[in-house]
């Protein structure tokens, strides 16, 4: 019998996937268990509910000696966390005033930056999480940076176009990233492109660095370029946004599940619920600009951005 999960429930279970407590747990959980149609086809999931809720319980009234996070860690949040790299003034901070909300200290003088500082940028209906770090910088270099950018997603390498010294910072960053076993960033950033000559200059460093790098100009303060940064930040994470529906609903298009590029329907099955992936019968298809019936798809079916799944257990 078909679950026929409601919206209620679907934004509840988004709630629970974005909690960072188990009070935040608790509190999804427990909307989520309100939402749910009652009957014969939903009593495992009741059951599961009403046990993952025990242990939440448990959990969050536990009390044990505090043991802090060291302070350059910073907690994972979104479809990816990105680092902002690059020379001093380069106008990393710049970059994450201008895609976010947060507030980073900018000014003129080097290593204004001395801590990472996180920013939720919006691409479309996804988040994913900009770092601004402190620069790699031939001067000094913050000892923690490793230990950060190995934890993260692949960075973006931020440069001033207009700043001849760039070019030589961007040998000794490659240089400290390989000596440091961290990933290297797929993404060069040419910024200040709106400053006189900074269009020519772009040109100049994507000719010497475009067989390394995919290579973007943008200005982060004349706001130049930036929806395609975001995409291309996004593309960079080869992810991948399914869309769930209820058979005989629409379509929940406001809370995507954001999944690695690659996944198949039955990856997309463990994301709603480990029921759906044990119990799965098949899916229909669906795309927000093709089938309007749904095509009967496996569960080894290759997903795609944007595909719109309906379960069937």
């Amino acid at each position: 019998m078909p679950a026929n999960l409601g919206p209620d429930y679907l934004s509840a279970e988004e709630d629970l996937r974005h909690a960072q407590t188990p009070a935040e747990r608790v509190a999804a959980l427990e909307k989520m268990y309100a939402a749910l149609p009652k009957h014969k086809g939903t009593e495992k999931l009741q059951a599961d509910i009403k046990r993952r809720l025990s242990q939440t319980r448990k959990e969050s009234q536990k009390k044990g000696p505090a043991h802090s996070a060291p302070f350059y860690v910073v907690p994972r949040e979104g479809a990816g966390q990105v680092p902002l790299l690059g020379p001093a003034n380069s106008g990393k901070s710049s970059l994450l005033r201008a895609l976010t909300h947060a507030h980073p200290e900018v000014a003129e003088y080097p290593f204004t930056t001395r801590l990472p500082l996180p920013g939720m940028m919006k691409f479309e209906d996804a988040g994913i999480q900009l770092l601004d770090l402190p620069p790699i910088a031939l001067e000094f270099t913050e000892p923690w940076m490793p230990q950060v950018l190995r934890n993260a997603d692949p960075g973006v390498l931020v440069v001033d176009v207009n700043d001849p010294a760039d070019l030589e910072e961007i040998e000794f960053i490659e240089q400290r990233l390989a000596e440091w076993r961290a990933p290297s960033p797929p993404l060069l950033i040419g910024n200040k492109i709106d400053v006189p000559g900074g269009e020519d200059n772009f040109a100049a460093i994507a000719d010497l660095y475009g067989g390394r790098y995919r290579c973007l100009p943008v200005s982060a303060t004349g706001l130049v370029g930036l929806p395609q940064f975001a995409r291309a930040v996004f593309d960079m994470l080869a992810l991948v946004r399914v869309y769930t529906k209820a058979p005989g609903k629409k379509a929940e298009l406001d809370a995507p599940y954001i999944l690695k590029r690659g996944a198949t329907v039955i990856d997309a099955a463990r994301h709603v619920h480990k029921d759906f992936a044990e119990h799965l019968r098949f899916a229909r298809l669906f795309r927000l600009h093709g089938e309007r019936d749904g095509l009967m798809v496996d569960r080894r079916h290759l997903l795609e951005d944007g595909d719109i799944l309906e379960f069937h257990i």
